[in-house]
């Protein structure tokens, strides 16, 4: 009797022992993941990239041209675009920001007599304004920060070349991985892990062509309708207006406020006329655009949105939000497959640019 109650406590020792191992291996698993979570979420955006640009890849290969060379062409619009931009909206916007910035006083002198010209809450703000000017660091203190500006660009440099490198890696090694990691897995189970898989790579695919179809149209329609509004820097508005569509729940929310603040120092119609320019494109968005043009890639609704983007932003901090989104995507089409019963061979992703079909299977 006393050796069958050793042999149960020694059982429950090591069961013990077990599950102490098992939550310290989690715990430290969790930590490192939690330390290189800037590369997580830019392995992620590179994989968004791959699949967003997979379908032209895969029909220039079926034209015969090697899978390398579409990358690279891929890559060569994408610079062609950024180009094009540059050559047709900074100039104006450049020349928009001088009239901008043409009657704000920049110096000492000039502050003071804006200062003494002016009464009320203007007068002390130019006044706080002269105040700091005339402590403005010396040549040996600005450089020190802009040492540390020409790190962070660098830094931003080397992340983008390394989201491109890996999403280029990522067109050419999917079906590999996929392959190595189905083969860890029953024979029952490889079918659907595949099919989910493919799945997911069609969504953030039909997701990053969306977005980038989203914000030409926001910037190139809002830019025409502050310019008829006569809203001073429309073309700055407007451009900001569909960069800030990358932004889910709060960026509009931003360009409204944006608007209307520039409107004000023009006129009170002027600002009402931005604000109804905002609203009127983001309700065509929402109920034409977005259902047919873009299907509503990631299936998601817009209450999920909203409590992704606000737990990311919290958990991980600002920068993430830009692909609370797709994340969220990815963990709810899995739970749709593994625990309600969805098969993935069924599910339909939108067209967007590129037809599913245009991805090989």
């Amino acid at each position: 009797m006393q050796e069958d109650e050793a042999q149960e406590l020694r059982a429950i020792a090591k069961k013990t022992a077990i599950v102490i191992l098992v939550a310290i291996a989690l715990i430290a698993l969790s930590l490192a993941l939690w330390r290189i979570r800037i590369v997580l979420a830019l392995l992620f955006a590179a994989w968004m990239i791959a699949a967003a640009m997979r379908p032209g890849v895969d029909r220039l290969a079926r034209l015969r041209v090697p899978r390398g060379v579409g990358v690279l062409l891929h890559y060569v619009a994408l610079i062609g675009a950024v180009a094009v931009f540059l050559a047709f909206i900074v100039p104006p916007a450049t020349t928009q920001v001088g009239e901008a910035l043409g009657h704000v006083p920049t110096t000492s002198a000039q502050v003071g007599r804006a200062a003494r010209e002016s009464s009320g809450v203007k007068r002390q703000i130019l006044l706080a304004i002269q105040k700091r000017l005339h402590r403005l660091p010396t040549a040996s203190q600005v450089l020190h920060p802009a040492i540390a500006a020409g790190k962070k660009a660098l830094e931003i440099i080397v992340k983008v070349f390394f989201v491109l490198a890996s999403a280029a890696y990522w067109v050419f090694e999917r079906d590999k991985a996929i392959g190595l990691v189905t083969s860890l897995l029953p024979r029952t189970k490889r079918r659907t892990v595949r099919q989910t898989w493919k799945l997911i790579d069609l969504k953030l695919g039909a997701f990053v062509r969306g977005q980038l179809v989203v914000v030409v149209l926001v910037s190139a329609t809002l830019s025409f309708a502050f310019w008829l509004d006569g809203l001073p820097y429309w073309l700055l508005v407007g451009s900001f207006a569909g960069i800030f569509e990358l932004v889910p729940v709060v960026g509009p929310l931003v360009v409204a406020a944006v608007a209307v603040a520039t409107g004000l120092t023009v006129s009170w119609t002027v600002a009402i006329g931005a604000l109804i320019a905002v609203v009127v494109v983001r309700q065509v968005q929402d109920y034409l655009v977005t259902p047919r043009a873009l299907g509503g890639a990631v299936g998601l609704s817009p209450l999920l949105v909203l409590v992704s983007v606000a737990s990311v932003s919290v958990l991980l901090g600002p920068f993430y939000v830009l692909i609370a989104t797709p994340l969220t995507a990815v963990v709810a089409t899995i739970v749709q497959v593994t625990l309600l019963g969805m098969n993935p061979a069924d599910a339909e992703v939108p067209s967007v640019i590129f037809s599913p079909s245009d991805s090989e299977a």
